[in-house]
């Protein structure tokens, strides 16, 4: 079985929609991205960072998901990363409301053994020194390196993340982080000059928009399933992350064209996870029901074009 690596936050979040809000409720980059990959045939493991005050049940349900969790440290008597959102109406921006860094100020990642071979690499959301560290203690050159950022790096870690944008193969970003990154308008112009900086392909999010996946002069786009009911669009860009990274690493095809069925099984997967608040859709789906929905995929994007 193909090894999977994942780096990022596992959280508590709290969470206020127009549909309703939460108080404090699993969350973090890393916890969305294990538990969409599990949906594939991979061994992933979790490197990140908790404290004490982190539920057991937390833990129980991502190892009961066959996710190794020997890489998330418990800080004793250390409090657990916190971040507090509301948002607008249109649920496309939100404000965040409070930010707790905690035990996540520290961190230092520690790869476990069992994982230093990893087929594929997927660096989420986190200080890109915090990343680097993680490919700087691999044995073996992952086949394939994902990372995903945010404009907040961008703001205060720029000369950083251009560091380990030129170590990785693929970037997944949303539209306006691209833009900001790039200093293009154009998301085509923006991804050829991201093209420059190191990797080989740029996945560009746009929501509920669909997402875009860019190689050379080879351009793939894939649309978002159109949902009667969007309540929380939290983690979507992870679980996103999630369904890409577990599908490559279950394919071992890192071709073009094996991407495109990354793209849409990310897509897919994303899909669920906006359809009830933080992690509560992704923690009960089902096999069966993400396959029902691949096929609503394949009868929305699948058409023959009659050329006269």
């Amino acid at each position: 079985m193909n090894k999977l690596l994942i780096v990022g936050t596992v959280a508590f979040d709290a969470i206020e929609t127009p549909f309703g809000k939460t108080d404090k409720i699993l969350g973090g980059a890393a916890t969305y991205i294990g538990l969409s990959a599990s949906h594939f045939n991979v061994k992933s493991g979790i490197v990140s960072v908790v404290g004490e005050d982190f539920p057991q049940q937390y833990l129980d349900l991502l190892t009961a998901k066959n996710i190794d969790i020997s890489g998330i440290e418990i800080v004793k008597g250390g409090k657990t990363f916190f971040w507090s959102g509301k948002y607008h109406n249109d649920l496309n921006s939100r404000d965040t409301l409070a930010t707790e860094l905690n035990v996540l100020a520290d961190f230092n990642p520690v790869v476990p053994q069992d994982f230093k071979d990893a087929d594929v690499v997927m660096l989420g959301n986190l200080h890109p020194l915090v990343q680097s560290s993680v490919l700087n203690q691999m044995t073996t050159t992952p086949k394939l390196v994902v990372l995903d950022t945010m404009n907040f790096w961008m703001d205060c870690a720029l000369p950083e993340l251009l560091d380990i944008i030129k170590r990785i193969d693929v970037i997944t970003i949303n539209d306006e982080e691209a833009r900001q990154l790039s200093g293009e308008y154009s998301l085509v112009k923006a991804a050829a000059k991201i093209h420059t900086m190191g990797p080989k392909y740029v996945v560009i999010k746009k929501g509920e928009h669909g997402a875009l996946l860019f190689h050379n002069e080879k351009v793939f786009f894939a649309p978002a399933l159109p949902l009667e009911e969007v309540f929380d669009p939290t983690g979507a860009g992870d679980t996103f992350a999630g369904g890409f990274s577990g599908y490559i690493a279950q394919s071992e095809n890192i071709s073009f064209d094996n991407m495109k069925n990354g793209i849409i099984q990310g897509s897919n997967l994303a899909s669920f996870c906006v359809e009830k608040f933080g992690t509560e859709r992704m923690e009960t789906l089902q096999k069966e029901e993400v396959q029902e929905r691949l096929k609503q995929f394949k009868a929305l994007t699948q058409f023959d074009i009659e050329l006269s």
